[in-house]
């Protein structure tokens, strides 16, 4: 027998797993950061800056007191957390190192198509030069002699393409970034390794996906566990049976919602979560509650729009939106710009989302606001420009 969950248990059951029901569910100071980032299993990193920059902006959303200078010092000194690529490029616990191995050693193969230019000389030039003088960043590389970009995105520097390809082959990692200028290291002397954890197996990957969604969405779907993971969908499908045939998981469907059936531990589902009515969030929308929209629909009736890289003429909700959540309600989608040389944080547009908008909804915006203003203007770490 299937069982129902109402609307209201799980969008409860998903914000007390993003750690976003309580007001410092990771502690303080910067043990919190490695904490939130270990729970969540991952934390996006952005390039946009019209606000701060998303990975900052998730941290803050979980740790109130949090500084920028906390990631900094999670990532260079503690190393507690690393740079890789998730469903995008992203904070993500050491611990879990291992599982992105495969990943890794498939850059070096012959069906990765994403640096086939790199030539063997490039890459022995920058490991020699970082083995030689420590880390570096492309800025102290000035003997390149300059290309033609062959993508939008790609740097002149034939250097720099060597650098991401060591990067993302874990031959060198990102032993710190200042703003977003990125500082490559020998993945071993960063860490403190003779040599790299044993790479995990598939088997070993497909339970880590699972438990790591399970940890931080409370209660899951393939679509969530595997977001653009779509080649692994069917073994974590036959996963998720075997899990629930042990008794280990409870398959359960959202009330009123034609969508495909999730899981839940039975304890979590037992679980009796307080959800507090008052608490309101200014999310980023990389923010791991919004990046998957579709999810987001089925459980909060809000199609997130992200028009950035869309025509002005076309926009609804604005350049840079960001979802506001009042308990478990989407209300509004306040378009942000932070105007650091005035010092002030600016409200571009503002969208209502809700029939019945109140003068008590309202001044609690505000207050969020006037907190999230001074985040935003904190200016504990240098910032530089993208490099």
């Amino acid at each position: 027998m299937n069982n129902i969950i109402s609307k209201s248990q799980a969008k409860a059951i998903w914000l007390d797993a993003q750690g976003l029901n309580s007001e410092f569910p990771f502690g303080h100071g910067a043990k919190a950061t490695t904490a939130a980032v270990e729970h969540l299993g991952y934390v996006q990193i952005d390039t946009i800056n019209v606000i701060e920059r998303c990975h900052h902006h998730i941290l803050y959303s979980r740790i109130p007191s949090y500084k920028r200078k906390h990631l900094w010092q999670a990532q260079s000194q503690d190393k507690t957390v690393f740079e890789y690529w998730a469903h995008a490029l992203a904070y993500i616990p050491t611990k879990d190192f291992r599982f992105f191995i495969p990943r890794m050693n498939f850059t070096t193969t012959a069906e990765s198509r994403w640096f086939k230019t790199v030539k063997p000389e490039e890459i022995k030039k920058v490991l020699a030069l970082i083995k030689k003088q420590g880390a570096i960043s492309i800025r102290d590389i000035n003997d390149d002699v300059l290309v033609e970009k062959d993508h939008p995105w790609a740097s002149r520097k034939p250097s720099k393409r060597a650098l991401q390809f060591c990067f993302y082959a874990g031959r060198l990692v990102i032993s710190e970034r200042i703003g977003m200028l990125k500082k490559y290291e020998l993945t071993e002397r960063h860490f403190g390794w003779d040599k790299k954890p044993k790479a995990a197996t598939e088997k070993e990957i497909l339970e880590y996906l699972l438990n790591r969604s399970l940890q931080s969405q409370g209660l899951v779907s393939v679509d969530s566990i595997c977001y653009l993971e779509n080649k692994r969908k069917s073994a974590m499908r036959a996963l998720l049976e075997k899990k629930v045939k042990h008794g280990d998981l409870i398959r359960t469907h959202l009330e009123n919602q034609d969508a495909p059936p999730h899981f839940i531990k039975p304890e979590i589902l037992q679980k009796k979560i307080k959800l507090d009515t008052e608490r309101v969030h200014i999310l980023s929308p990389f923010d791991p509650l919004i990046i998957q929209r579709k999810r987001l629909n089925i459980f909060f009736d809000y199609d997130h729009r992200f028009e950035a890289y869309i025509p002005k003429e076309k926009r609804v909700f604005g350049y840079f939106a960001l979802p506001v959540i009042i308990g478990d309600q989407v209300v509004a989608a306040i378009d942000l710009k932070t105007d650091r040389a005035n010092k002030k944080l600016l409200v571009q547009k503002l969208t209502w989302l809700q029939k019945n908008k109140s003068k008590a909804d309202k001044q609690k915006i505000e207050t969020e606001l006037d907190r999230f203003e001074k985040f935003q203007l904190q200016g504990d770490l240098t910032t530089t420009n993208n490099d």
